[in-house]
């Protein structure tokens, strides 16, 4: 299924101005997004968790042209009578249109598409609209589908979508039914979750694959947890912060972890700190804060190697980590205006 592309759409695409602004950096995925959406192509974004992946898909959401819709095509299904049902007409703005899915292996096709209740199908037959209970893929007629890991749901759904995408035309029983959703398609996959189910070559070679990372720079991720963080009023001097991030991108490239800690770990680290300054009635966060907040907030976002996790506990381990980058890095050498990361 070709998905769909506005003029507007198009327009915003091919504009000088930055179509997505809540994503800060990520330039290359952000290039090859608007690229895929100008070839009308479904994607996959391909990437660790809290790198922004459904904050882009919801910014594509916003993009789209608001739009007048009768209650039948908002569930893509053609029939007067629902729009009756419905109420008739009413605007809809893009982000309004946007449809998250949670992939899981408890996801069925009927959640998915929806399904057909045979009491009613008997009063008013098998394919009549009464008779049908629409899933979520119909809400996301002329909006944005989004499919949060994608590799987590079984292969009998994943089959069920791929027929949806390619014919327009789901399964339900013994019955063939005919969809009218045109939608944008945006999946995710976690790389490094090795707990999913493998998608097929078939069914990914209906999409592009677009990748995104942790933010390039420490600078790009200060901006995001100023940002995306809540100020509760208590200053947090420029190179604590600096320090408390370093840290963290410093745990990425840890070899004794095999799950690297999130952008949320950032942002837990700018959070939890001021709240405790805050509980002892300080205006100031100080490093001790820190220190207080490092288990609760990055023991549970960090997975250690087979090598190393009979030895030592997550807690362990990260008060050891933060101790030997303390003896290495001084708070003084953090500057504020920081562009590099820490080596």
């Amino acid at each position: 299924m070709r998905l769909m592309l506005s003029d507007e759409l198009k327009k915003q695409l091919l504009s000088k101005e930055d179509p997505f602004p809540d994503i800060i950096g990520q330039d290359d995925a952000k290039q090859a997004t608007k690229s895929a959406l100008l070839l009308k192509r479904h994607v996959i974004i391909v990437g660790p968790p809290g790198i922004g992946k459904t904050t882009l898909a919801k910014n594509v959401a916003r993009l789209l042209p608001d739009i007048e819709v009768s209650g039948d095509e908002l569930f893509g299904t053609g029939t007067e009578k629902a729009a009756e049902k419905k109420g008739g007409k009413r605007k809809l703005k893009g982000i309004d249109r946007f449809v998250r899915i949670q992939g899981s292996p408890d996801l069925t096709t009927e959640d998915l598409l929806g399904d057909i209740d045979p009491i009613k199908a008997l009063k008013h037959g098998p394919l009549s609209l009464e008779a049908f209970t629409p899933g979520k893929i119909f809400k996301a007629h002329k909006g944005v589908l989004f499919f949060d890991e994608l590799n987590r749901c079984p292969e009998k759904l994943q089959n069920s979508l791929l027929q949806v995408l390619e014919e327009r035309k789901a399964t339900l029983g013994t019955y063939d039914i005919d969809i009218k959703a045109d939608f944008i398609f945006i999946g995710t996959m976690n790389p490094d979750d090795s707990s999913t189910e493998k998608l097929s070559d078939v069914f990914l070679d209906r999409f592009d694959l677009l990748y995104m990372g942790y933010p390039e720079d420490i600078s790009h991720e200060r901006k995001i947890v100023l940002s995306k963080g809540s100020d509760m009023g208590i200053a947090y001097p420029d190179n604590l912060l600096t320090y408390a991030i370093s840290f963290v991108r410093h745990l990425r490239s840890h070899l004794d972890l095999s799950r690297k800690p999130s952008v949320r770990a950032s942002i837990g680290l700018y959070e939890r700190p001021q709240s405790y300054a805050l509980l002892d009635s300080r205006k100031q966060v100080t490093m001790q804060d820190i220190e207080r907040s490092l288990v609760s907030v990055l023991a549970h976002r960090i997975a250690l190697k087979p090598s190393v996790k009979y030895l030592k506990t997550p807690e362990e381990f990260t008060k050891e980590a933060f101790r030997e980058f303390s003896h290495s890095h001084s708070i003084e050498e953090m500057g504020d205006e920081q562009e590099g990361d820490v080596p």
